[in-house]
Protein backbone atom coordinates (compact mmCIF):
# COMPACT_ATOMS: atom_id res chain seq x y z
CA UNK A 1 0.00 0.00 0.00
CA UNK A 2 2.92 2.77 1.23
CA UNK A 3 3.90 2.07 -2.29
CA UNK A 4 1.52 3.10 -4.33
CA UNK A 5 0.80 5.20 -1.67
CA UNK A 6 4.02 7.52 -2.13
CA UNK A 7 4.10 7.17 -5.99
CA UNK A 8 0.75 8.77 -5.75
CA UNK A 9 2.11 11.70 -3.35
CA UNK A 10 4.92 12.13 -5.71
CA UNK A 11 2.91 12.45 -8.93
CA UNK A 12 0.37 14.62 -7.41
CA UNK A 13 3.14 17.12 -6.40
CA UNK A 14 3.74 17.92 -9.57
CA UNK A 15 0.63 18.42 -11.18
CA UNK A 16 -0.65 22.20 -10.97
CA UNK A 17 -4.71 22.31 -9.42
CA UNK A 18 -5.80 22.70 -13.09
CA UNK A 19 -4.60 18.57 -13.85
CA UNK A 20 -6.10 16.11 -12.96
CA UNK A 21 -5.04 12.45 -12.40
CA UNK A 22 -6.75 9.74 -14.02
CA UNK A 23 -5.59 6.57 -12.24
CA UNK A 24 -4.73 3.81 -15.26
CA UNK A 25 -6.28 0.43 -13.15
CA UNK A 26 -6.23 -1.62 -16.72
CA UNK A 27 -4.93 -5.28 -16.34
CA UNK A 28 -4.20 -4.25 -12.35
CA UNK A 29 -6.42 -5.76 -9.81
CA UNK A 30 -9.27 -4.18 -7.94
CA UNK A 31 -7.19 -4.62 -4.74
CA UNK A 32 -4.74 -2.05 -6.38
CA UNK A 33 -7.55 0.19 -6.91
CA UNK A 34 -8.79 0.00 -3.36
CA UNK A 35 -4.84 1.03 -2.00
CA UNK A 36 -5.04 3.62 -4.58
CA UNK A 37 -8.55 4.80 -3.06
CA UNK A 38 -7.15 4.32 0.37
CA UNK A 39 -4.59 7.01 -0.80
CA UNK A 40 -7.23 9.83 -1.48
CA UNK A 41 -7.59 8.84 -5.49
CA UNK A 42 -11.23 8.80 -6.80
CA UNK A 43 -10.54 8.84 -10.62
CA UNK A 44 -9.86 5.74 -12.28
CA UNK A 45 -9.21 4.34 -16.08
CA UNK A 46 -10.08 1.66 -17.57
CA UNK A 47 -9.60 0.36 -21.20
CA UNK A 48 -11.80 -2.52 -22.10
CA UNK A 49 -15.41 -2.30 -20.59
CA UNK A 50 -15.76 -5.82 -19.17
CA UNK A 51 -12.40 -5.54 -17.31
CA UNK A 52 -14.07 -2.65 -15.88
CA UNK A 53 -17.82 -4.17 -14.97
CA UNK A 54 -15.83 -7.05 -12.93
CA UNK A 55 -13.84 -4.69 -11.02
CA UNK A 56 -16.81 -2.38 -10.02
CA UNK A 57 -18.75 -5.25 -8.95
CA UNK A 58 -16.08 -5.91 -6.47
CA UNK A 59 -15.63 -2.20 -5.52
CA UNK A 60 -19.08 -1.39 -4.68
CA UNK A 61 -18.48 -0.24 -1.31
CA UNK A 62 -16.84 2.47 -2.54
CA UNK A 63 -19.78 4.78 -3.76
CA UNK A 64 -17.46 7.68 -4.80
CA UNK A 65 -15.37 6.47 -7.50
CA UNK A 66 -15.41 8.16 -11.12
CA UNK A 67 -15.29 5.86 -13.60
CA UNK A 68 -13.25 7.16 -17.15
CA UNK A 69 -13.43 4.98 -20.11
CA UNK A 70 -9.91 5.23 -22.27
CA UNK A 71 -9.78 2.77 -24.64
CA UNK A 72 -11.72 1.93 -28.17
CA UNK A 73 -15.64 1.55 -27.62
CA UNK A 74 -17.32 -1.13 -29.86
CA UNK A 75 -20.55 -0.21 -30.80
CA UNK A 76 -21.89 -3.16 -29.13
CA UNK A 77 -20.75 -1.91 -25.62
CA UNK A 78 -22.00 1.45 -26.10
CA UNK A 79 -24.96 0.56 -23.83
CA UNK A 80 -23.00 -0.69 -21.22
CA UNK A 81 -20.24 2.08 -21.60
CA UNK A 82 -23.10 4.35 -20.72
CA UNK A 83 -24.05 2.41 -17.77
CA UNK A 84 -20.77 1.69 -16.02
CA UNK A 85 -18.37 5.04 -17.19
CA UNK A 86 -19.48 8.32 -15.79
CA UNK A 87 -16.72 10.26 -18.62
CA UNK A 88 -15.73 8.63 -22.20
CA UNK A 89 -12.51 9.79 -23.60
CA UNK A 90 -12.59 7.47 -26.95
CA UNK A 91 -15.83 8.99 -28.80
CA UNK A 92 -13.65 8.78 -31.94
CA UNK A 93 -16.94 8.99 -34.98
CA UNK A 94 -20.12 10.97 -35.04
CA UNK A 95 -21.88 7.43 -35.18
CA UNK A 96 -20.50 6.82 -31.85
CA UNK A 97 -21.27 9.93 -30.23
CA UNK A 98 -25.17 9.88 -31.59
CA UNK A 99 -25.36 6.22 -30.12
CA UNK A 100 -23.93 6.74 -27.06
CA UNK A 101 -26.71 10.42 -26.82
CA UNK A 102 -29.41 8.04 -27.83
CA UNK A 103 -28.51 5.41 -25.57
CA UNK A 104 -28.54 8.04 -22.68
CA UNK A 105 -30.80 8.97 -23.31
CA UNK A 106 -32.57 6.20 -22.82
CA UNK A 107 -30.63 5.12 -19.61
CA UNK A 108 -31.81 8.88 -17.92
CA UNK A 109 -28.32 9.51 -17.73
CA UNK A 110 -25.65 12.02 -19.12
CA UNK A 111 -22.08 11.01 -19.52
CA UNK A 112 -19.59 13.03 -19.89
CA UNK A 113 -17.29 12.51 -23.51
CA UNK A 114 -13.91 13.77 -25.06
CA UNK A 115 -13.85 13.77 -28.86
CA UNK A 116 -10.28 11.26 -29.29
CA UNK A 117 -9.02 13.33 -32.57
CA UNK A 118 -5.79 12.58 -34.34
CA UNK A 119 -3.25 15.46 -35.11
CA UNK A 120 -0.81 12.66 -36.53
CA UNK A 121 -1.13 9.51 -39.04
CA UNK A 122 -0.99 6.46 -36.29
CA UNK A 123 -2.22 3.35 -37.80
CA UNK A 124 -2.36 1.74 -34.03
CA UNK A 125 -4.89 4.41 -33.08
CA UNK A 126 -8.66 5.43 -33.98
CA UNK A 127 -9.57 9.27 -33.66
CA UNK A 128 -11.16 11.92 -35.85
CA UNK A 129 -9.53 13.85 -38.57
CA UNK A 130 -9.13 16.71 -37.86
CA UNK A 131 -10.83 18.36 -41.05
CA UNK A 132 -13.99 16.09 -40.29
CA UNK A 133 -14.28 16.52 -36.45
CA UNK A 134 -14.57 21.11 -37.81
CA UNK A 135 -16.75 19.34 -40.17
CA UNK A 136 -19.01 17.12 -38.03
CA UNK A 137 -18.96 19.68 -34.77
CA UNK A 138 -22.58 21.77 -35.77
CA UNK A 139 -24.01 17.76 -35.53
CA UNK A 140 -21.83 17.04 -32.55
CA UNK A 141 -23.23 20.46 -31.10
CA UNK A 142 -27.41 18.97 -31.52
CA UNK A 143 -26.56 16.56 -29.02
CA UNK A 144 -28.53 16.51 -26.15
CA UNK A 145 -27.99 14.17 -23.15
CA UNK A 146 -24.44 13.93 -23.22
CA UNK A 147 -22.07 16.68 -22.53
CA UNK A 148 -18.67 17.00 -24.48
CA UNK A 149 -16.34 18.46 -22.64
CA UNK A 150 -13.18 18.53 -25.04
CA UNK A 151 -10.74 16.66 -26.03
CA UNK A 152 -8.43 13.57 -26.32
CA UNK A 153 -5.04 12.61 -27.61
CA UNK A 154 -2.31 10.48 -27.27
CA UNK A 155 0.81 10.85 -28.98
CA UNK A 156 2.29 8.18 -31.68
CA UNK A 157 4.98 5.80 -30.58
CA UNK A 158 8.99 7.07 -31.58
CA UNK A 159 8.20 10.84 -30.95
CA UNK A 160 11.28 12.93 -29.23
CA UNK A 161 9.74 15.01 -26.63
CA UNK A 162 10.24 18.38 -28.87
CA UNK A 163 7.93 16.24 -31.45
CA UNK A 164 5.40 15.59 -28.64
CA UNK A 165 5.02 18.46 -27.22
CA UNK A 166 4.41 20.23 -30.31
CA UNK A 167 1.55 17.82 -30.37
CA UNK A 168 0.17 18.23 -27.07
CA UNK A 169 0.44 22.27 -28.04
CA UNK A 170 -1.30 21.30 -31.43
CA UNK A 171 -4.24 20.10 -29.47
CA UNK A 172 -4.79 22.82 -27.27
CA UNK A 173 -5.07 25.34 -30.41
CA UNK A 174 -7.33 23.18 -32.08
CA UNK A 175 -9.86 22.69 -29.11
CA UNK A 176 -9.26 26.50 -29.10
CA UNK A 177 -10.65 26.75 -32.56
CA UNK A 178 -13.26 24.27 -32.09
CA UNK A 179 -14.38 26.11 -28.74
CA UNK A 180 -14.55 29.15 -31.03
CA UNK A 181 -16.48 27.69 -33.69
CA UNK A 182 -19.26 26.00 -31.21
CA UNK A 183 -19.67 28.12 -28.57
CA UNK A 184 -22.47 26.56 -26.81
CA UNK A 185 -20.30 23.65 -25.91
CA UNK A 186 -17.71 23.34 -23.16
CA UNK A 187 -14.74 22.01 -24.74
CA UNK A 188 -12.39 22.95 -22.00
CA UNK A 189 -10.93 19.43 -21.21
CA UNK A 190 -7.85 18.56 -22.56
CA UNK A 191 -7.01 14.50 -21.80
CA UNK A 192 -3.75 14.28 -23.20
CA UNK A 193 -0.19 12.70 -21.31
CA UNK A 194 0.57 9.39 -20.26
CA UNK A 195 2.89 7.71 -17.75
CA UNK A 196 6.05 8.26 -20.32
CA UNK A 197 5.09 12.11 -21.50
CA UNK A 198 2.63 13.73 -18.96
CA UNK A 199 5.12 16.65 -17.98
CA UNK A 200 4.77 17.71 -21.52
CA UNK A 201 1.11 17.40 -21.69
CA UNK A 202 1.04 19.29 -18.84
CA UNK A 203 3.33 22.10 -19.90
CA UNK A 204 0.87 22.67 -22.96
CA UNK A 205 -2.63 22.90 -21.11
CA UNK A 206 -3.46 19.26 -20.24
CA UNK A 207 -6.52 19.22 -17.58
CA UNK A 208 -6.28 14.91 -17.62
CA UNK A 209 -3.71 12.97 -17.35
CA UNK A 210 -3.94 9.46 -17.60
CA UNK A 211 -0.72 7.30 -15.58
CA UNK A 212 -0.60 3.85 -15.19
CA UNK A 213 2.87 2.31 -14.78
CA UNK A 214 4.62 5.13 -12.99
CA UNK A 215 1.44 4.73 -10.55
CA UNK A 216 0.97 0.93 -10.37
CA UNK A 217 3.85 -0.26 -11.53
CA UNK A 218 4.08 -3.20 -14.26
CA UNK A 219 0.76 -4.44 -15.47
CA UNK A 220 -0.16 -7.80 -13.21
CA UNK A 221 -2.68 -9.07 -15.75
Amino acid sequence: MAQIAERLASLRSQLPPSVQLIAVSKNHPAAAIREAYAAGQRHFGENRVQEAIAKQAELTDLPDLTWHLLGKLQSNKARKAVEHFDWIHSVDSWALAERLDRIAGELGRSPKLCLQVKLLPDPNKAGWDPADLRAELPQLSQLQQVQIRGLMVIAPLGLTAAETQALFAQARTFAAELQQQAPQLRLTELSMGMSSDWPLAVAEGATWIRVGTQLFGPRSL
